[in-house]
């Protein structure tokens, strides 16, 4: 499998797309959810942080209604609380990028951002932080730290082939 592409963060935005496509694809097949992915950032207003907190119940109805994204309303309403709780964080001293390498190291960095942020695992945690340019272990070196994990991507792996 190809590692994901790499991004440099630019703006807010930049990060909430990545967590929440971490968010999306937890428990789901990475194709399903790229595949989806353009109905996603029309779906989610180009994923900018104040629209996408600001969304009501009403949008979280037609959200999970909306046939270009994957309809998971927990997932959905995860991402509204994300961009509420990444805009609170960007308030502080350093923005949200100062708080996210605030921490001493890796398994800091994981704990916080499974502490603030919803439906973020240890895989979400790993993919988002890779994907935004931040310093992780190597793939290898995590999966073995991470056996439950592994165990889970590997029988997600051998149920597709069989299919």
């Amino acid at each position: 499998m190809q590692a994901p592409q790499q991004i440099q963060p630019t703006k807010l935005a930049d990060y909430l797309e990545v967590m929440t496509k971490a968010v999306f694809q937890s428990g789901m097949s990475w194709q399903v959810v790229e595949a989806k992915w353009d109905g996603f950032r029309e779906a989610f207003a180009a994923f900018d942080p104040a629209t996408v907190a600001a969304f009501s119940d009403d949008d979280v109805d037609r959200l999970a209604e909306d046939t270009r994204i994957i309809r998971n309303r927990r997932k959905i309403e995860a991402t509204i609380t994300n961009a509420e709780t990444m805009l609170t964080l960007d308030g502080g001293p350093g923005g949200f990028t100062g708080w996210l390498r605030s921490r001493a190291d890796f398994a800091a960095t994981v704990a916080a951002l499974r502490g603030e942020f919803r439906f973020l695992g240890d895989m979400g945690t790993y993919f988002f932080l890779y994907v935004v340019g931040e310093r992780v272990p190597p793939h290898e070196e995590w999966m073995k730290a991470h056996p439950s994990t592994a165990h889970r991507a590997s029988a997600s792996r051998s149920a597709r082939k069989a299919r």
